[in-house]
C-alpha cells in the first residue's frame, strides 16, 4: 500500500495563506491533516468521512480558517490555510483509513505521510 505524499509547505508571513497537497494512491474512509509543532506532540488538525463528507474531527484553534477538499480525479486531498497564525507554524501530516469511526490521532491511521514543513512569520 502505497503511504500519502504531502507538499505545498514553505514559509509565509502571519495573516497569508498556504495549500497543502496531500496524493493518496485510493480514497479511503477517513482522511485527514495532523501537525506537529517543535517540541510538541503531534494533534490533530481536521479530519473527515469521505462517504458522508463531513468532518469527523476539528481542531478549535483552526476552525473558520482551515478546510479540506477532495480532488478524486487527481487523487489528492487539500488543506487551505487562511489567516495563518505563527502558532501554526508545524509539520504538517496527512493520514488515510479505511475504518470507521475515523480516529483523531495520526498514530491510529493506516497509512501516513512523511510530512510537509509550515512557516508563519509574525
Amino acid at each position: 500500500q502505497a503511504q500519502p505524499a504531502e507538499s505545498g509547505g514553505g514559509s509565509v508571513q502571519a495573516g497569508g495563506s498556504l495549500r497543502l497537497s496531500c496524493a493518496y494512491a485510493s480514497r479511503r474512509r477517513c482522511m485527514g491533516w495532523f501537525r506537529q509543532a517543535p517540541g510538541k506532540e503531534r494533534e490533530g488538525v481536521l479530519v473527515i468521512n469521505t462517504v458522508t463528507g463531513g468532518p469527523t474531527y476539528q481542531r478549535d484553534s483552526v476552525k473558520g480558517r482551515f478546510s479540506i477538499s477532495l480532488d478524486n480525479a487527481k487523487n489528492t486531498m487539500y488543506l487551505q490555510m487562511n489567516s495563518l497564525k505563527p502558532e501554526d507554524t508545524a509539520m504538517y501530516y496527512c493520514a488515510a483509513d479505511s475504518r470507521l469511526p475515523c480516529r483523531s490521532r495520526f498514530d491510529l491511521f493506516a497509512d501516513r505521510g512523511q510530512g510537509t514543513q509550515v512557516t508563519v512569520s509574525s
